[in-house]
């Protein structure tokens, strides 16, 4: 017991009367020990998030609310503290880092003067020295320029630069105990790789014991001491991580594990089979696309930004091209441009052999029909005041189809991408996002394209999730003969449902060829630094066949 942080005691969360269950975490005990990184696993809904902000009382009361159990920290019961107890902890002696730094941060204020005013409230430090201590924590966290990120406010940073702040904000007054809330979740493979070889490296220079939230199996193998496995509020099984990962017990744990993309690309048959058939549907030649960015605080001028700089590609009949690069690499501005959100400032884009680049929209409408997309984020790309059926009914509507007609093939669609055909009398905010992802798809399907863009269409998702959502791509791509562009940041995801691949950097395409060639004999260390960077790689290359 000496060497736990933190002790749960039979911790119960209830929830609402109209929620799906009746408690968010039911019954949970475990403890994280001094300077130990403790993995705490599963999908959405598993209860993570809501047991790690149960720890310092940050639950949504009194709708969601703790109806049992114990939170031992330093001797005392964290639930039973007043308030202002509890804000004595919080930030100062359990410093927690959120999933989404953007929300998280307060985008009126500079990222220094929100690190300052946490050591403000729990210190009696001066302005100079506390200047002085953001500055190092900073700098601890590896932010460039730290002095000159102090008068940067959250939206002038990257998503990488923006986590680290949240990072040097936990540090800032060296809790005994972080908890971190899938910190990486939203990052790029690279991006991710930095921050969690950071944590380790502050972890053993610190001493801080982490409890590190996550539903990604490859996240826990590069960084846990123990692991701890939720399903439906309930804890399924734990141990040291050499154990869960290589030998796990439980069902649900084997499940996750299979769920973990593979660093072997897949071998697609029906390549063979269409090769003398295949035509190219799309040409992408030398397009280019420039946005005038905004210089320096003292700057007259305007600088220029290249998204897109020069790329030529090919996408043919029946195959599936992935389109792999960090954030900023121009893969989405690309995307925009080939369906026409965009207008190119040069180059061709010739669906089948038309070239449709900077086309009106009312002259690119025709085309429509052929050339449909997927969003990454279902929710922002769903109307929410229609019904699910009138969504995915629209395009045909728009192509003239009777709107009797389209609404029975929108049912038909639904129940083809695995949703209750009833589904299309709810509204998008009734599902979760796995089955929003699918309304997308069986909307992007409604109209019968002949090439679909899917931009980061899983990035968001559970590893469960993802590996369905990508399993039902690939059947229906074979069932409908659909062509495909796929956006990704992980060659991981790209090996799953695509044959060639295109990784693009700062606006241009540094390496392409079939997956299988890519993966065995990367060229371009841009390319191999994609690779390297993909969480637990080692353990994936090792784990049993039976957990493979």
């Amino acid at each position: 017991m000496s060497d736990a942080v933190l002790v749960i005691e039979n911790l119960t969360v209830a929830l609402p009367p109209w929620a799906d269950r009746t408690r968010a975490v039911d019954g949970v005990s475990l403890e994280v020990l001094r300077k130990e990184m403790l993995c705490v696993v599963g999908e959405s809904g598993s209860g993570k998030s809501v047991m790690a902000k149960a720890i310092l009382r940050l639950l949504p009361e009194p709708h969601v609310s703790v109806t049992g159990g114990r939170v031992l920290f330093e001797g005392k019961d964290l639930l039973t503290l007043s308030l202002e107890g509890i804000r004595g902890v919080r930030g100062g002696r359990i410093a927690m880092i959120f999933q989404e730094p953007m929300v998280a941060l307060n985008p009126l204020m500079t990222v220094g003067r929100q690190a300052d005013e946490i050591i403000e409230v729990h210190t009696g430090l001066r302005p100079r020295e506390r200047r002085k201590r953001v500055v190092e924590v900073f700098r601890d966290v590896r932010l460039p320029e730290p002095e000159r990120i102090l008068s940067s406010y959250p939206h002038e940073l990257s998503g990488g630069q923006r986590q680290r702040v949240m990072i040097a904000m936990a540090l800032a007054l060296e809790p005994a105990l972080i908890i971190a809330d899938e910190p990486t979740t939203a990052l790029d493979v690279t991006t991710q790789a930095q921050i969690l070889r950071l944590l380790k490296e502050l972890q053993a220079r610190h001493g801080t014991a982490i409890m590190f939230i996550t539903h990604d199996f490859g996240v826990v193998a590069e960084i846990a001491d123990r692991v701890a496995v939720m399903r439906h509020g309930v804890l399924v099984e734990q141990g040291p991580a050499e154990d869960v990962l290589m030998q796990p017990q439980h069902d649900y744990t084997r499940a996750l594990i299979a769920a973990v993309p593979s660093l072997v690309p897949r071998h697609f048959v029906r390549d063979r089979q269409t090769q003398t058939s295949r035509r190219n549907l799309l040409t992408v030649s030398g397009v280019e696309k420039t946005y005038a960015g905004r210089g320096g605080a003292f700057s007259f001028g305007r600088r220029r930004v290249h998204a897109v700089a020069g790329v030529s590609l090919e996408a043919s009949t029946g195959r599936s091209l992935a389109l792999v690069g960090e954030s900023g690499s121009g893969k989405s501005t690309l995307a925009r441009c080939i369906v026409g959100l965009e207008r190119p400032d040069r180059g061709a884009i010739l669906l089948e052999g038309e070239d449709i680049a900077g086309l009106s929209r009312a002259r690119l409408r025709p085309h429509r029909k052929n050339l449909q997309m997927i969003f990454q984020d279902p929710f922002a790309s769903l109307n929410p005041r229609w019904r699910v059926g009138d969504i995915v009914a629209q395009g045909p509507i728009v192509n003239g189809t009777s709107r009797k007609v389209a609404l029975s093939e929108a049912r038909e669609l639904l129940r083809l991408v695995g949703l209750d055909p009833k589904a299309a009398d709810r509204y998008p905010h009734e599902f979760s996002g796995g089955q929003r992802q699918r309304i997308g798809i069986a909307r992007a399907l409604a109209v019968k394209p002949k090439l679909i863009i899917a931009d980061e269409p899983v990035s968001a998702l559970d590893v469960s999730v993802q590996k369905q959502v990508l399993d039902l791509l690939d059947e229906l791509r074979s069932a409908f003969d659909l062509s495909m562009l796929f956006i990704t940041h992980d060659l991981r995801v790209a090996a799953h449902v695509c044959e060639e691949i295109a990784v693009m950097k700062d606006g241009k395409i540094v390496e392409q060829g079939t997956t299988a060639d890519i993966f065995a004999r990367p060229q371009h260390e841009y390319t191999k630094a994609l690779l390297a960077a993909v969480p637990g790689r080692a353990w994936q290359l090792r784990k049993p066949a039976a957990v493979a």
